[in-house]
């Protein structure tokens, strides 16, 4: 039995754990994806340009034909994948529109007694979903402070406590500076970026308030969607105010684990916005083995950046928090005194 259902919907079955298919191909499922989706090609991608060509040289029926050709075979595979992740007997599916990929594999699984939930529209709708979650008015909290202040932390602690938490570098795998990527894995296709930020902004759509840190727009080679950005530099913040030697200390013990020759290279990446003379000095003291010599000239240049990017928040609303050594649920209950009502 097939149900071809509109997106919220079909998005409530995932988010509760129905299994969750994505039929288009390989190339197409990299590029982007509902988050937690399997990929389930109905043609590989050598298979979809083949049926492509063919549709525009000799039309759909033919098409058509030559599709069923490439993938007969694969239909034993198609339902033993299925049914041994649909424990309770349902799944989801979509493909780029919800047209004739994602209509032949419902047909087959439903055909063995699998009751199938078709997204209307298909990924393409799910696409437009998203877009209208950066439109709406969410209720940011923004976590700000210089280099090295513990913001990240501070925002694993405010999940612990049941608060809406989205950290953004997580969702696309970088840590905002040069050195940012270091130890993470490659970071998500700019699409995919955009569907985790969509999916875990609806996971928090009954909350009074969620927190984000305060990022620039773009966080490694990934933009932050335009709408959202600027709803999150008219948002309230908080910054975090710590001394430069106790966040010196914690970006040595972040980063100073690295390779010396990877911490150079990337210092000398950014000799052009950071200065030739003050690159020197820092990559000398990493040679010399003063690691604190090493850092304090790129806090001092990451410094200038943040005292940058506040001017652009000038005239709204922000509170400062002096920390020294208290821990991050003690800064987290000093946080959700000074929240604005």
């Amino acid at each position: 039995m097939t149900h071809i259902i509109d997106i919220e919907q079909f998005l409530s079955h995932v988010k509760q754990g129905m299994p969750l298919f994505d039929v288009r191909s390989p190339k197409e499922f990299q590029a982007g994806h509902l988050p937690g989706a399997i990929s389930l090609p109905l043609l590989d991608d050598a298979e979809r340009h083949e049926v492509g060509i063919v549709y525009k040289n000799e039309g759909h029926d033919a098409a058509v034909r030559l599709g069923y050709r490439l993938v007969g075979h694969k239909f034993i595979d198609y339902i033993e994948t299925a049914r041994a992740m649909a424990k309770d007997g349902e799944i989801c599916l979509y493909c780029w529109r919800g047209g004739m990929r994602s209509n032949t594999m419902a047909w087959l699984l439903s055909s063995v007694g699998l009751k199938v939930h078709l997204l209307d529209g298909g990924y393409k709708q799910f696409r437009r979903w998203c877009l209208m979650q950066f439109e709406s008015p969410w209720p940011l909290m923004v976590l700000s402070g210089k280099t090295g202040a513990g913001k990240t932390e501070v925002l694993h602690e405010l999940r612990k406590r049941n608060e809406a938490v989205i950290d953004l570098e997580a969702l696309v795998n970088h840590r905002g500076s040069a050195f940012g990527g270091l130890g993470l894995a490659d970071q998500p296709t700019q699409e995919s970026f955009e569907n985790l930020l969509a999916w875990e902004l609806s996971r928090c759509a009954n909350a009074s308030r969620i927190w984000i840190e305060n990022e620039s727009r773009f966080i490694g080679r990934l933009r932050i969607p335009d709408v959202f950005f600027n709803r999150a530099c008219d948002a309230a913040l908080i910054s975090l105010d710590r001394d430069v030697q106790s966040r010196a200390l914690r970006i040595i013990e972040e980063y100073g684990k690295f390779d010396k020759e990877l911490l150079i290279e990337k210092t000398k990446s950014i000799t052009k916005r950071m200065g030739g003379d003050r690159v020197k000095a820092s990559v000398d003291a990493l040679e010399a083995g003063d690691v604190l010599g090493w850092v304090l000239p790129l806090l001092e240049y990451y410094d200038r950046n943040y005292e940058h990017s506040m001017n652009v928040r000038k005239g709204r609303y922000e509170r400062i928090l002096s920390i020294r050594n208290e821990t991050a649920a003690q800064i987290v209950n000093e946080l959700l005194l000074l929240q604005p009502s």
